[in-house]
């Protein structure tokens, strides 16, 4: 006989929540300033910057630093441990700057991906009881960890769906038991030529299969919060959705798969150009088939890629830059109420793809 287990309190099944609703307040979403050290290292690249601990320190100093309006649009920032520990110019820890603008701290629990012809899976639940405990501990209140799985004729394969699964429903438990809110994140990347039916089919089974095990596993579903993949098209499929298309589709998807007790689904941008990445959250925001979650965000490159472009790396250019991360998190508040509508100016550097092939971070 199945039967409720009472691993967590009324109090703390209190916390989890306020800390889930916060991150999500209406117009709010995610900055993922969680990119590890090689991946910010290929970023700096294409700016000819070294990757130094002190250049990635004045990067994200640059993002954490923008104008106080910034808090208006993001609820919650995801820290990789190296910046979680790190310090601006005068010496305030990064943590308590970003929560003295009233948002909420986050953490990329450490994970090994293994990577093989079928589709991702991860280990490195060993150690994350204490690891969680120890991040809570240093001003964490949420954390994020990432599955991946691949769209070809073969894959994802039921196995790796169930696997997957599984591994974030422990994680997502682990965390809860320990005071922080799990951002759930099986992302079924962008690579092929897939239709856009068939990513909505894929993406059904996978969520399915998630919410089945979070089930299994007694994981509080008001203290958590959901970070999917938006339905489209591979990048190499000849037919590319419009806005509306990508919209239905994935509020479809998210209507037969996710309980309404999930208090937000925060989007990842899957290599979308930022452009792309805003007009298509507005456009799920716009579908007008019910939806009972707060539909956002959680971007990283998608809110990243104008800002460095203006930084260049040159002190000369932080008020740019820093203007530049400011309107891009501006335009995705507003995408993430549905409001927001292209202005019919290309923005060059907005309109760049940012897909990489098999993505890690």
């Amino acid at each position: 006989m199945t039967h409720q287990f009472t691993a967590l309190t009324p109090e703390q099944k209190q916390e989890l929540s306020s800390i889930a609703q916060r991150v999500v307040a209406s117009g709010k979403g995610i900055l993922a300033a969680d990119e590890s050290t090689g991946t910010m290292g290929k970023r700096l690249e294409k700016i000819h910057v070294e990757n130094t601990e002190e250049n990635r320190r004045y990067f994200r100093q640059l993002l954490f630093t923008a104008d106080s309006t910034i808090s208006q649009c993001i609820g919650g920032v995801i820290f990789f441990h190296e910046t979680l520990y790190q310090k601006t110019d005068a010496g305030v820890p990064f943590p308590k700057l970003v929560k003295d603008k009233g948002i909420v701290v986050g953490i990329k629990v450490r994970c090994v991906q293994i990577h093989t012809d079928q589709p991702v899976c991860v280990s490195g639940l060993d150690g994350l009881m204490s690891s969680c405990a120890q991040y809570k501990k240093d001003g964490a209140d949420f954390a994020k960890w990432r599955c991946v799985l691949k769209i070809s004729d073969s894959c994802p394969s039921s196995l790796a769906i169930e696997e997957n699964a599984n591994v974030l429903a422990r994680y997502a438990s682990i965390c809860q038991q320990n005071g922080l809110v799990p951002i759930v994140e099986p992302e079924i990347l962008p690579d092929g030529d897939h239709s856009l039916l068939r990513c909505q089919y894929v993406t059904e089974k996978v969520l399915a299969a998630v919410y089945k095990a979070l089930n299994d596993h007694h994981v509080y579903l008001e203290g958590t919060l959901l970070k999917p993949n938006m339905v489209t098209a591979g990048q190499a499929c000849p037919k590319k959705p419009s806005p509306a298309e990508v919209g239905m589709a994935t509020v479809t998807a998210l209507r037969r798969t996710v309980p309404a007790a999930v208090p937000g689904i925060c989007f990842l941008s899957g290599g979308q150009s930022e452009e792309d990445a805003s007009l298509n959250l507005s456009a799920i925001n716009q579908c007008p088939l019910p939806k009972p979650w707060k539909l956002t965000f959680s971007y990283g490159r998608a809110l990243q890629a104008s800002t460095l472009s203006a930084w260049a790396g040159k002190p000369g250019n932080l008020q740019a830059a820093q203007a530049a991360f400011t309107e891009r998190a501006k335009i995705n508040g507003l995408a993430s109420t549905g409001s927001y509508v292209q202005s019919g100016q290309k923005d060059k550097a907005a309109s760049q793809s940012l897909f990489t092939a098999s993505y890690v971070y």
